[in-house]
Formats: C-alpha cells, sequence, structure tokens
C-alpha cells in the first residue's frame, strides 16, 4: 500500500524552483516530487558502490601504478 510523506519547512525558494520544474515537465508538484523519490530510492548509495568497487578482485594494484608513474614522468618523450 503506498504511503504518504510530508515534508515542513520548505523555503520559498526551494518552493518555487520545484513547482517551476514540474510544470515544465508537465507534471503537478506531487508528481513530479515522486518521480524524483523514486529515482533518488532506485539508486544505490555511495557507500555501497564503494564497498563493491573494494571487493573486485583483479586490475593493477595502486603502489603498481605509482610506481610506473614514477618511471616514466622524467622519461623523454620519444618522437
Amino acid at each position: 500500500m503506498p504511503r504518504s510523506v510530508q515534508i515542513r519547512d520548505v523555503p520559498d525558494d526551494v518552493h518555487s524552483v520545484l513547482r517551476a520544474r514540474a510544470a515544465a515537465a508537465g507534471a503537478s508538484l506531487s508528481e513530479y516530487l515522486l518521480r524524483e523519490l523514486i529515482t533518488v530510492a532506485d539508486r544505490p548509495e555511495v557507500s555501497d558502490v564503494l564497498r563493491r568497487a573494494r571487493e573486485r578482485s583483479g586490475g593493477a594494484r595502486s603502489s603498481d601504478i605509482v610506481a610506473a608513474i614514477r618511471r616514466n614522468r622524467d622519461r623523454p618523450e620519444s618522437v
């Protein structure tokens, strides 16, 4: 069953911007905000993305990358 959400004390300027964006999208403010909330809820948390990235195996180690940069940064370019 769908739930209602009420947000209090929305600053006037924020309300105006959101109302204008809703109108530009051809939606009511409620419809527009619901779509935005769904979009936010569908995105993974940054902490989850970082955790998954740390869990991946393979790829170059940071120490190897640093070593390669140090080896090559002062090397004259071959033309």
